[in-house]
């Protein structure tokens, strides 16, 4: 992420984090910061988020992403780096991938 304009989070987020809100968690985060992308159900365990915005907002985010909801355990959160699609104008839920 750069430290001006217009950045990007991909994030898989590991643990309880299904049947527990935390997709709905991390939309009210999202929008609360301004960002858009996305957020769904991945696997059995896992979580998926797409987010765009700037850094500081991104970096606020994944705080709240190793945190989760006080009904969630996260066991671990990876990111990759990739360059925003600039596509999205809100943030949502997805419906699930299993893939």
């Amino acid at each position: 992420m750069t430290e001006e304009g217009l950045a990007c989070l991909h994030a898989w987020v590991d643990g309880r984090v299904q049947g527990v809100g935390f997709r709905a968690f991390v939309q009210e985060h999202a929008q609360r910061l301004g960002l858009t992308g996305w957020v769904r159900n991945v696997g059995e365990d896992q979580v998926e988020v797409w987010a765009e915005g700037s850094p500081v907002h991104l970096n606020r985010l994944l705080e709240y992403l190793q945190r989760g909801p006080q009904s969630a355990y996260v066991s671990g959160v990876r990111s990759a780096p990739e360059t925003p699609k600039e596509t999205y104008n809100r943030f949502q839920v997805l419906g699930s991938s299993w893939g």
